[in-house]
């Protein structure tokens, strides 16, 4: 299997975003999540009134894939209107299975406004490699 381009992820993001359910932020999220093995997971926001179970773009790829089995990540393309980067708890939720997983950031056109990385957005990042088993 040949891993998909930045800009087929990219374009996988903006059509997960076509599902986004934003009636209060009218803000626009989609996420593109590729796997180690290449498999490609799509997600989009999903906002509530109450905002606390409002679900990002980013987490719902994650959530996907992980509910799949998968475990092992390695970029991610996220599309907003203005390239807008994965919030502080897509970040943390991300560093959970991938710390050195590649962003790409764009807009819902498809232009690229940057290449980085997790531990680029989240420096000094907390995960379960920072848990000593041996605690109780």
């Amino acid at each position: 299997m040949t891993e998909p381009s930045d800009q087929q992820l990219i374009d996988a993001a903006i059509a997960a975003s076509q599902h986004a359910y934003m009636p209060y932020s009218n803000y626009r999220v989609g996420a593109a999540l590729l796997t180690a093995d290449g498999q490609v997971y799509g997600g989009c926001n999903i906002e509530s009134v109450s905002f606390t179970p409002t679900v990002c773009a980013e987490r719902a790829a994650v959530f996907k894939a992980v509910s799949e089995g998968e475990r092992a990540f390695s970029a991610i393309a996220v599309v907003t209107r203005d390239a807008g980067s994965p919030c502080g708890v897509c970040r943390q939720m991300m560093y959970e299975f991938a710390p050195d997983l590649r962003v790409i950031l764009a807009d819902l056109n498809g232009n690229v406004h940057l290449v980085t990385t997790l531990r680029e957005l989240l420096p000094h990042g907390f995960g379960p490699m920072h848990l000593d088993e041996s605690e109780s």
